[in-house]
């Protein structure tokens, strides 16, 4: 068995920019936990299309190992897609040779005009970047908004109070080359939730560890909906993408620009 020390690397900003779904938990996420935006597309692309969306560029923030943006540009969508983890990266341009994909946080992210914007899987709440505020997060809404064609739409995701039930989760998943560990603890009085998170990758005969943290903001459900419509959007919640359902402390939001 061998062990990796975790170290820091921010930009000037202080945005983890290495230490934010590393190699091996980025392999791990795609192998075990990309069910998330595999059975979210089929929804989502309905919704695009029911919405008159059938082509345009579509930007993924937190795009992840690419599995949404696979999805969008099989549909014949233009995707760009950003992401703090360069390992994440790597995947994105090989499962979408055809997509662009920028190293940037979502909060860096420099948006051009585009007919919908997606963040899957709690994007908008890591806080891998400090200068994620409510303050910017704001900012970030308008951007999106401004960026949006007409008729465009803002799909999203987020955690909410609760999302570890009873204030603590303990979880344990594993494939055939790999095994991941984490829990999950909730400060209410902070609205955060901090998950550490213990991996195991087979490399040859042996067993590398690694481990990191992350913290999440808890949303306040009916705030962000008051904001996303203060700024001009059509907001409605979501309980699932489609058939997929949300678990407990967790809600979607589809936001339309008129």
């Amino acid at each position: 068995m061998t062990a990796r020390a975790e170290h820091a690397h921010r930009d000037d900003r202080g945005a983890d920019t290495k230490t934010a779904y590393r190699n091996d938990l980025a392999y791990i996420h795609d192998a075990g936990f990309g069910g998330f935006a595999a059975g979210a597309a089929p929804w989502l692309l309905k919704t695009l299309h029911a919405s008159g969306i059938e082509r345009g560029l579509v930007v993924d923030l937190g795009c992840g190992s690419g599995i949404w943006s696979a999805a969008l540009a099989q549909a014949g969508y233009g995707v760009l897609g950003f992401d703090i983890s360069p390992a994440m990266l790597a995947m994105c341009r090989q499962r979408v040779p055809t997509g662009e994909f920028r190293q940037a946080t979502f909060l860096d992210a420099k948006l051009p005009r585009c007919v919908a914007v997606t963040a899957l899987g709690e994007i908008l709440g890591y806080l891998f970047d400090r200068q994620n505020t409510p303050a910017r997060i704001e900012r970030l809404f308008r951007r999106i908004y401004r960026a949006l064609e007409p008729g465009g739409l803002f799909i999203f995701d987020v955690a909410l109070p609760g999302r570890a039930p009873g204030g603590r989760a303990q979880n344990y998943r594993e494939g055939e080359d790999w095994a991941c560990l984490h829990v999950a603890v909730e400060d209410p009085r902070q609205r955060t939730l901090t998950r550490h998170i213990t991996s195991f990758r087979k490399v040859g005969e042996l067993y590398r560890r690694e481990h990191e943290v992350h913290r999440l903001r808890l949303y306040d459900r009916g705030q962000l909906v008051r904001q996303l419509r203060a700024i001009g959007f059509k907001v409605r919640t979501l309980s699932g993408y489609g058939a997929m359902k949300f678990p407990p402390g967790y809600v979607g939001l589809i936001a339309r620009k008129p």
